[in-house]
Parts: structure tokens; sequence; C-alpha cells
């Protein structure tokens, strides 16, 4: 088994959660920055040239860092679950994932490739500058309203770690090194933001 890994959040979120889970395997750097990602051989593993990729024992690949993630709960089962013990937190997880990636994840992510980021994604993806500043507003707004449901809530799902804060955790880490900065003003996240990077695994 292989991890293909590279810079950025997506491969930290499947590091951290390994790192969690203590769920250990050989990784290949994959150059990022000098396009490695977008040609041969690495197309042959993963044909979205996108990063990262979990290579199995029988040469099939799994990418996408949910899928990864919940195949690495899966299998180790001797460590807690971080996607849940029952239907219903398993559904919870997978509800909050499903909200941090569209309304958070996604639109600060494209704000960050359509301007900071525009030289390095402009001959990669369809980038659209003058969308930036409108969809960095959009995870603006929605870590507002996520600070104000997580109340004195220790994780974003509950009581115990999820995907969910990990997920959460990488990327913004990320976004404050692109201009992207949690408010102060989130108090309930900014909290929480602290406990997740003083876990261990936050150095993964």
């Amino acid at each position: 088994m292989k991890f293909h890994n590279s810079i950025g959040p997506n491969p930290r979120v499947v590091r951290m959660f390994m790192a969690e889970k203590g769920f250990e395997v050989p990784r290949v750097e994959v150059d990022l920055l000098g396009g490695e990602n977008r040609r041969e051989p690495y197309l042959k593993i993963n044909p979205s040239g996108q990063c990262p990729a979990l290579e199995l024992d029988d040469g099939s690949v799994l990418a996408e860092i949910t899928a990864i993630c919940e195949y690495i709960d899966e299998v180790k089962k001797d460590t807690p679950s971080l996607i849940g013990d029952t239907a219903e937190e398993r559904a919870k997880t997978r509800m909050w994932v499903r909200r941090i990636d569209l309304n958070i994840v996604e639109p600060a992510l494209n704000g960050f490739r359509f301007a900071e980021g525009l030289k390095l994604f402009q001959n990669r993806v369809h980038c659209i500058p003058q969308a930036a500043d409108d969809l960095k507003e959009t995870a603006r707004k929605k870590l507002v309203w996520l600070d104000g449901l997580m109340g004195s809530k220790p994780f974003i799902a509950g009581d115990k770690i999820t995907l969910a804060d990990v997920v959460l955790f990488a990327f913004l880490d990320f976004l404050g090194t692109v201009k992207q900065p949690l408010s102060p003003d989130c108090k309930n996240l900014t909290a929480w933001f602290g406990r997740m990077k003083a876990r261990p695994s936050a150095a993964a």
C-alpha cells in the first residue's frame, strides 16, 4: 500500500486522519508545484490529476479525501471510529463534512485559486477572478453561522472528534496562510481551533 502525498490541505486531511487512527503506510511524494500530478505516470494512478491518492495492495487506487478516510476508518478497527459507531453518528458526521465542504472549503479555496493562487491555477482549472471576493465572503459568513451553532460543544458533531473536525481544521489552517484567517469574532471556533492545533495529529 502507498500513499501519494503532496503539499496542500487535501493530503493533510488524510495525514491527520491517519495519525488519529494510528494508520501508517509508506508515502510517495508528488511535486504538486511542478505539475507532476497533471502528467504521466501519475495520471495512470489518479486520472483526475489530484492529490492525494491511496494505492492499495492489489494495485487499485482510492482518491478523494472523504473516500480515503472512510476506507481507513473501516479497515483500522482497533482504534476509535472517526466516522461514527452508530448509523446516527455516521449520518451526522457525513452531514457536517458535506456542509463544511460545500459551504466553507469550496468557496474559500476557489477564492484563493482565483486570486492569490491565480498564477499557479490559471492553466490548471477554469478560474473566475471576478468571483474571488464574493466566494471568500460566502465562506466567512458560513463560518460565522457555524460558530453560532458550535456553542460549548468540544467538536463539530458533538462530544468526540470526527472527520468533520479534521477537514475543517486542515483547511482553516491553510487558509490562514493565504489571507483568509479565521475571524477572532468566531470565539467558539477559535477555541475549537486551538484544541485541534494542540492535538499531536496536527503535526502530521
